[in-house]
């Protein structure tokens, strides 16, 4: 027999429990059952006809070969000018790199500056992936808890959290899990720390244009010269433009950076999906109204769904200001009941056919991730027998 050995570069990484909950909602469709998934990071909307339409002319045009590493230079002119339009600053192309999604980007970066020992600033709750990728760089995650501030993070809470070997922060507003949005002034003290402390800032704007008002989106890009120097902005059009299967994100950084990213990304998985970049410039060109649309009806739902939650017995929900996430706190259910977040998901899960995401994956133990990117009637099921649980539990 063999014995399989793994790298030791993964002994302490976990396997993502978002896509987790992704994949057993599929076994359980696959065995007949209706399943209410409130667990899936992805919007319930189908990419809009004008980019799937793109993506047919792209590959009757015969688009399908590779291309530079980094992306086609047509698509970081489209991302330059999305974001130049956004923000009113202008970043030269080779600032700009597409990837495989904002997953990917992320991972670029922080391969591209941590050594092993280095120390990653994370706020938690944070979205699963950061930690591992550290792990994967052989840093250390050093995390911020932000639950006791109403998710708020300041400058302060990150400098109190710093040491010597600190190399790099990560801010991702708006939050996912809990749907809090950073403050501009806030996002500007954090980048000056950085800057004043020689750190890198990675600022993971995937749910960028999903600010509810009177909130208004605010992007690292819009920062100073000088602060967008020691800044990364990461963005996707997974979720703006519910293109999640299509796999296409991007990033705006300094030119070095950008430079060692594609170096890397070159032998991981060469360039992004051709036909896919091509149809992601008709989504930053094309018409946006399918973007406020969907910003409207993530607004119904998350001003049904919060006081709903909040009416469970023993269940208080924070007002999320910007993605599609509410981040209830179930800890005193837990407590009454003698279960963990995890395993009163796994309840649901089986009993209920219910799926959402324990906080603890999170780093947020006594928490649920429920997502509302799904449709009214589905949320008031999902609401209803999430309360039957508790009341069965308890």
């Amino acid at each position: 027999m063999v014995t399989f050995r793994r790298a030791l570069r993964l002994d302490h990484m976990q396997s993502s429990s978002t896509m987790a909950a992704t994949a057993a909602a599929a076994r359980l469709r696959a065995e007949g059952h209706t399943v209410i998934d409130l667990g899936a990071g992805e919007p319930d909307f189908e990419t809009p006809s004008n980019i799937r339409q793109a993506a047919v002319q792209a590959l009757e045009e015969g688009k399908t070969r590779y291309t530079p590493a980094s992306g086609i230079a047509e698509l970081k002119q489209a991302i330059a000018d999305y974001i130049a339009q956004e923000t009113g600053t202008r970043y030269p192309t080779n600032a700009v790199i597409v990837s495989a999604g904002g997953k990917q980007t992320i991972f670029n970066a922080l391969v591209s500056i941590i050594n092993p020992g280095d120390e990653v600033v994370i706020p938690a709750p944070y979205w699963v992936t950061f930690p591992e990728i550290v792990a994967f760089c052989g840093g250390v995650s050093v995390f911020i808890p932000t639950h006791e501030h109403d998710f708020r993070l300041t400058a302060d809470m990150i400098e109190r959290a710093l040491t010597p070997r600190a190399k790099a922060v990560i801010v991702n507003s708006p939050s996912n899990p809990s749907g809090a949005v950073v403050p501009p002034e806030a996002i500007r003290d954090i980048a000056e720390l950085c800057a004043a402390r020689d750190l890198w800032l990675i600022s993971d704007e995937c749910y960028y244009k999903f600010v509810y008002p009177p909130g208004r989106p605010f992007s690292a890009a819009s920062l100073p010269a000088a602060l967008r120097e020691r800044a990364l902005v990461s963005g996707s059009l997974s979720k703006t433009y519910a293109m999640t299967g299509w796999r296409i994100g991007y990033a705006l950084a300094h030119p070095d950076w950008v430079a060692e990213m594609t170096k890397v990304q070159s032998h991981s998985t060469s360039n992004p999906t051709t036909f896919a970049q091509w149809a992601a410039i008709e989504a930053l060109r094309g018409g946006q109204a399918s973007v406020a649309a969907m910003l409207a009806e993530y607004q119904a739902r998350r001003d049904w769904i919060v006081p709903a939650l909040a009416e469970l017995p023993g269940v208080t929900c924070r007002q999320p200001e910007g993605a599609f996430y509410a981040f209830p706190d179930f800890s005193a259910v837990l407590a009454k009941v003698g279960l963990r977040d995890a395993d009163f998901a796994q309840r649901l899960l089986e009993e209920a056919h219910v799926v959402v995401t324990a906080g603890s994956a999170f780093g947020a133990d006594g928490y649920l991730r429920i997502s509302y990117a799904n449709s009214l009637e589905n949320l008031r099921r999902g609401v209803e027998n999430i309360r039957a649980l508790i009341e069965r539990l308890g």
